[in-house]
C-alpha cells in the first residue's frame, strides 16, 4: 500500500527567513511525501476454488495482494469483500488453485474451556509458525476492537503477523481467525483473540453471495442492565439487556417493544449483555421471525418480531434560569433556544432539562452524565425544568435513574448516592 507522510512538522522557526534560506525551501516543504509500505499477515485457505479468509486490517487499503504458500509458491489474489465491523476479509486466488489445500471448517460453538488449540501464522515475517495453547475464554466482547465481538480467548502465542491466521482444534478443523492480542509491550503476553467460525463463516458466506454483509436489525437502543438500574426502575430481574429507546417504524416498534423493557433471550438463547444481543440479532438476518422474551415491570412476556435489514452506515451562553445540584455534581438549564444552540440539540426534543456542566469526580460524572445531555425523566417522572429535577431527586431514595437523550438516542443512567 502507499502511505502519505508529512515531510516536515511545522515548528517555531517555520516562518523565519534566515532558517528557510539556510536549510532551503525543500526542507520546509509541507507537501506530504508518499512511500510504499509492505505489510505481512496470515490467511487461511477455506475452499478448493481459491477462497481465503483473513482479517480486514491485514488487507485494508492494499493496492496489491500476494499470497505465499508454505513451500514458497507465490500467487496473486483479489479482494472479494471486507467487513470492518467484524474485521473479516475474503480473498480469492485466480491462478494456481491446484496448489491449494483447504482447511476443513469446524464449529466453534462446540469449543470448551481448556480445550487445546493451535495457532498457525507468520509472526514478525519469520515464516510459518505453529504455537499451542488452550481456550482461555469464550464469547469475549466489549474489548473495543470491532463493532461485532464474540472472541475466542487463547493463550496460544499470537504475535504481529499472525493476524488472519488459523486457530485450529485438535481434530485439524478451523475454529477461529486470529485477530488481536492484549499486550502492553506489543508482543505476546498470554492473551490473544480469534474470531470464531460461527461468526466468520456467515460473514464470509454473505460477502461471497451478496458482496456485502447483510445483518438483522431490531431497532432498539440498548444498554447493559446493572443492579442500580434494576433497583431504580423497579424491575424484578438484574440480568439482561435494557431497552433505552425504540426507533419509530422499526421491527421492535411493530412488535410492541417499549422503553424500559428488559430482553432476556432470543429464540430461547439467553442474551445477558448488549454484545450477545447485537450478535444474535445480526446473525439471525433480515426477514426472520424471532421470539424475544422480555420483562416489563414485574411481568414476563414473549414478543415476536420480524427482523429488518440493518441500515447502511451513514452515527459560553447560559440559560436565564439554571440550577446546580451540589449533591450530584451537575448544573442544569431549561431546554430553550439558547441551550439548543449551545449544545446543537434537535428541535424534535420537546421537553426536558439540559445538563450544562458536570463537575469532575462528582456522582453524576461517575454515572456517565455529560454536558449536553437532556434529562427527560428522573425515576420515571417527567422533568421539564431545573426546579422539577430538584423536586424529583429530593424525595428519591437509593439510586437515582435518569432517562437521558444523547445525540438522538435515549439511555438510562443510574446515579448512586
Amino acid at each position: 500500500r502507499v502511505v502519505k507522510q508529512p515531510s516536515f512538522q511545522r515548528g517555531p522557526f517555520y516562518s523565519d527567513p534566515f532558517f528557510r534560506d539556510f536549510f532551503g525551501e525543500r526542507y520546509f516543504d509541507s507537501v506530504p511525501r508518499e512511500r510504499r509500505q509492505n505489510s505481512l499477515g496470515s490467511g487461511v485457505v477455506v475452499s478448493a476454488d481459491g477462497v481465503v479468509l483473513t482479517n480486514n486490517h491485514v488487507v485494508e487499503n492494499a493496492e496489491d495482494i500476494r499470497i505465499i504458500l508454505h513451500d514458497g509458491t507465490e500467487l496473486g489474489a483479489a479482494i472479494v469483500g471486507t467487513d470492518p465491523k467484524s474485521d473479516v476479509a475474503v480473498l480469492r486466488v485466480d491462478d494456481g488453485k491446484d496448489k491449494l489445500v483447504p482447511l476443513p471448517m469446524g464449529d466453534s460453538s462446540t469449543l470448551r474451556l481448556g480445550e487445546v488449540v493451535i495457532a498457525i501464522g507468520n509472526p514478525f515475517g519469520v515464516g510459518q509458525t505453529v504455537t499451542m495453547g488452550i481456550v482461555s475464554a469464550l464469547g469475549r466482547g466489549g474489548v473495543g476492537i470491532v463493532d461485532y465481538e464474540d472472541f475466542i480467548q487463547t493463550d496460544a502465542a499470537i504475535n504481529p503477523g499472525n493476524s488472519g491466521g488459523a486457530l485450529v482444534n485438535m481434530r485439524g478443523e478451523l475454529v477461529g481467525i486470529n485477530t488481536a492480542i492484549l499486550s502492553r509491550s506489543g508482543g505476546y503476553q498470554g492473551i490473544g483473540f480469534a474470531i470464531p467460525t460461527h461468526l466468520a463463516r456467515p460473514t464470509m458466506d454473505s460477502l461471497l453471495r451478496d458482496g456485502k454483509v447483510v445483518r438483522g436489525w431490531l431497532g432498539v437502543g440498548i444498554q447493559d442492565l446493572s443492579e442500580s438500574l434494576a433497583s431504580g426502575l423497579g424491575l424484578s430481574v438484574s440480568d439482561g439487556v435494557l431497552v433505552s429507546s425504540v426507533s419509530e417504524g422499526s421491527p421492535a416498534a411493530k412488535a410492541g417493544f417499549e422503553r424500559g423493557d428488559v430482553i432476556l433471550s432470543i429464540d430461547g438463547k439467553p442474551v445477558s449483555n448488549t454484545t450477545k444481543l447485537r450478535n444474535a440479532v445480526a446473525l439471525a438476518g433480515p426477514n426472520k421471525n424471532v421470539a424475544i422474551e422480555i420483562v416489563r415491570g414485574t411481568s414476563r412476556k414473549t414478543l415476536t418480531a420480524e427482523l429488518g435489514e440493518l441500515p447502511g452506515e451513514v452515527g459560553g451562553l447560559v440559560g436565564t434560569t439554571k440550577a446546580t445540584s451540589d449533591t450530584l455534581g451537575l448544573s442544569l438549564a431549561p431546554l430553550d433556544g439558547v441551550t439548543r444552540q449551545r449544545f446543537q440539540l434537535s428541535n424534535r426534543t420537546k421537553t426536558g432539562v439540559v445538563v450544562t456542566e458536570v463537575h469532575e469526580n462528582g456522582l453524576a460524572s461517575r454515572a456517565g452524565v455529560r454536558p449536553g445531555d437532556v434529562v427527560l425523566e428522573v425515576n420515571k417522572k417527567t422533568v421539564d425544568s431545573p426546579a422539577a429535577f430538584q423536586r424529583a431527586i429530593k424525595g428519591s431514595k437509593g439510586a437515582i435513574v435518569l432517562l437521558v437523550e444523547r445525540r438522538g438516542s435515549t439511555i438510562y443512567l443510574a446515579i448512586r448516592r
